[in-house]
């Protein structure tokens, strides 16, 4: 899913000579690789996490499931995906980890933070926020929101809790530890990254630690937006779900956010991604800011 630098795991640059990139030769291939592997490999992918492959993903596709024939030691495409379709030795949850795209920066698309800000201070004057990032790829998104949270309660113990979530364990790993190199924190305002995080020196240069106090505000979980149930409670007061239903055709992106609108609470708030527009779903949420939405009143009452 694309879901959520998740920590940039993109395709090889064309100009690099590796295994990767000989991909693009389907001569030069490691393994035999046929359009109905590709065609199989689509449907599984979308069957599993809702992913809709174009026609172009072919060799991004070869390039990212040969590291699994290897791993596994398969000589054939056909072979491994006889193991994807009975989900022998859990291999699954690897080919799914492998196709999903990793894109993210801490305060990514700036403009939903003053107004994630403005919801939590209206709410924590009565009781805790609740949030949910459920695209929460390698971490930067979540402890974003902890630090809005922080910031907006002028606290550093904000009657704030956040559930994030991914359907890559390999990213929540990643974002469980709070890790993160210098370049991931560049972009950080020079008085964010002293109060919030602490530099750590070793062999590979510096990195920075999340501080405890914001990781003490998140919660890591794996949910598949695409499982028949999800293990989440409402009522939320925001839903952060962003550059993932892109991935997503429409049929699936309509049912997300048909499930998405009875966990919010009243004037909670759903964040999407900066190419992502529900006007098709107006029925169900309107807009409240740039790609900001609300739950129409008639969408259904929040879950308790």
């Amino acid at each position: 899913m694309p879901s959520s630098a998740r920590n940039r795991r993109k395709p090889a640059p064309v100009q690099q000579t590796d295994a990767a990139d000989r991909s693009l030769d389907p001569a030069a291939r490691e393994f035999e690789f046929s359009a109905l592997d590709f065609e199989r490999v689509r449907k599984l992918i979308y069957q599993h996490a809702g992913i809709a492959l174009n026609d172009s993903k072919s060799n991004m596709v070869y390039s990212r499931l040969a590291r699994r024939l290897r791993a596994r030691g398969v000589r054939r495409f056909e072979d491994y995906l006889r193991l994807l379709e009975t989900d022998h030795l859990g291999e699954r949850e690897a080919f799914i980890n492998s196709l999903t795209t990793n894109l993210t920066a801490f305060f990514r698309e700036s403009h939903h933070f003053p107004i994630l800000a403005e919801r939590i201070k209206a709410v924590a004057r009565q009781r805790e926020a609740v949030l949910w990032c459920a695209a929460a790829s390698t971490g930067e998104e979540p402890y974003s929101m902890a630090i809005a949270a922080m910031e907006a309660l002028t606290s550093m113990t904000p009657r704030v809790r956040i559930l994030a979530s991914d359907i890559d364990t390999h990213v929540l790993a990643h974002a469980s530890q709070g890790l993160y190199e210098a370049s991931a924190v560049a972009k950080l305002d020079p008085d964010r990254l002293r109060r919030y995080f602490l530099r750590r020196t070793g062999a590979d240069g510096d990195c920075y630690q999340v501080r405890p106090e914001v990781q003490a505000l998140v919660t890591f979980r794996r949910i598949n937006l695409l499982d028949g149930a999800w293990p989440v409670r409402g009522p939320l007061d925001a839903i952060f779900c962003r550059n993932v239903m892109i991935y997503f055709d429409k049929p699936t992106q309509r049912r997300v956010v048909e499930r998405f609108v009875p966990l919010l609470a009243p004037g909670g708030l759903l964040f999407t991604g900066h190419s992502e527009n529900l006007a098709y779903v107006r029925e169900l949420v309107e807009p409240c800011g740039r790609t900001v939405y609300a739950r129409v009143r008639s969408a259904g009452r929040p879950t308790e």
